[in-house]
């Protein structure tokens, strides 16, 4: 137990989430509990993890949900370890939260250079119905930039998912290649936009991101079957957009590989997205949670064949591996599922609430 590393969780203490502040001590070494010199409350090891108050061990529901993201269904989970499947179950909701808040701490903070971004929707069957997982990818470090479900294919999912991507990105000048959903295009135009002060009364005037540039991939089908291709500039220029496709080396013209691609690798990864599978979800809450945890693992626990560079002289390796969280900028290794699972995320800092009333008078200090 190291009380540097850990935090205060109590909501009402002054120095809620402040790691390394002296204010954390050990409780009790025997019940893994510490405790905070500030407000006095105690608080578990697992506080804020999924293990907080299970009682099966730290080792099987690591293994089980490292056999949940690489694609075995739950029913042979259950057969091998002789579990509930309401308790796999519960256990992935628990990893999934873990996995969104995650992310929301670590990446949805606008620090990234996002450069190029592609984005796509996945038709996934569930018991009884279907719903649509839309997700999007930076191309140069390969990084996972969210996901959302929604029963229609409509609106409010893409502007969902372009709000994910704008809570990522540190600049909105950006290339985005989506496919022919004509949603795409007003969604990033309107969600890629910036307030206009005026100082005059009133809601500000909003104005579009000058350097947003957009292309599509409009695939015809017949009988199923891809019969041509046709991609169209939408915003900006065929220089500009090679530029950034050069930059970036994604291509010498607009595509959605990379997207398709992650569309693979999460079908691979998560059992109910297995094409013409048995082991399809049943609610939309575990399909949530399975994309959440496939992707923080996709992010910070899996390297990746097309980010690794050439190692120094006099290295051991040949090349040094990458997953997309280090090309990205945002960790120095690659996580363990142990450490993405027990990863504590803190809470927003303690604001002292406002007085009401009149304020207090100033005390006059007369001379005499």
């Amino acid at each position: 137990m190291n009380p540097m590393t850990q935090f205060c969780h109590n909501l009402d203490c002054p120095a809620r989430g402040q790691v390394g502040q002296g204010n954390i001590t050990i409780h009790s070494q025997k019940e893994q509990r510490y405790r905070c010199t500030c407000c006095g409350k105690t608080v578990a090891a697992t506080t804020g993890t999924p293990f907080y108050r299970l009682r099966q061990t730290v080792e099987l529901v690591t293994i089980v949900l490292t056999l949940l993201t690489h694609g075995c269904p739950v029913q042979a989970i259950v057969a091998a370890f002789g579990l509930d499947e309401r308790t796999v179950a519960a256990w992935l909701q628990r990893a999934g939260r873990q996995a969104q808040n995650l992310h929301q701490h670590l990446i949805q903070q606008g620090q990234i250079d996002l450069q190029h971004v592609q984005a796509d929707e996945l038709w996934v069957k569930l018991v009884g119905r279907h719903v649509w997982q839309a997700m999007a990818i930076a191309v140069p470090s390969h990084l996972w930039l969210g996901g959302v479900i929604s029963a229609q294919r409509d609106r409010q999912l893409i502007r969902s998912l372009v709000l994910q991507v704008r809570e990522c990105a540190v600049t909105l000048a950006i290339l985005v290649c989506v496919d022919g959903l004509a949603s795409y295009v007003s969604a990033f135009r309107q969600g890629f936009r910036h307030r206009i002060a005026s100082g005059k009364p009133g809601r500000p005037r909003l104005e579009g991101e000058a350097g947003l540039l957009i292309g599509q991939v409009i695939k015809q089908y017949a009988k199923r079957h891809v019969i041509g291709v046709t991609r169209r500039i939408v915003q900006g220029t065929q220089a500009a957009i090679a530029a950034v496709l050069d930059a970036t080396r994604s291509g010498t013209d607009i595509n959605t590989a990379y997207i398709e691609r992650l569309n693979a690798t999460f079908r691979s990864a998560l059992a109910c997205l297995v094409r013409r599978g048995r082991a399809i979800a049943h609610t939309e809450t575990l399909l949530n949670a399975g994309m959440w945890l496939v992707g923080s693992c996709y992010n910070f626990c899996w390297y990746h064949d097309a980010l690794r560079e050439r190692a120094p002289l006099g290295a051991p390796l040949k090349w040094d591996e990458r997953t997309p969280a280090m090309a990205a900028g945002l960790t120095d290794h690659q996580w363990t599922m142990c450490e993405l699972l027990t990863y504590q995320v803190p809470p927003p800092p303690w604001v002292p609430p406002k007085r009401r009333g009149r304020p207090p008078k100033q005390r006059q200090v007369g001379t005499t």
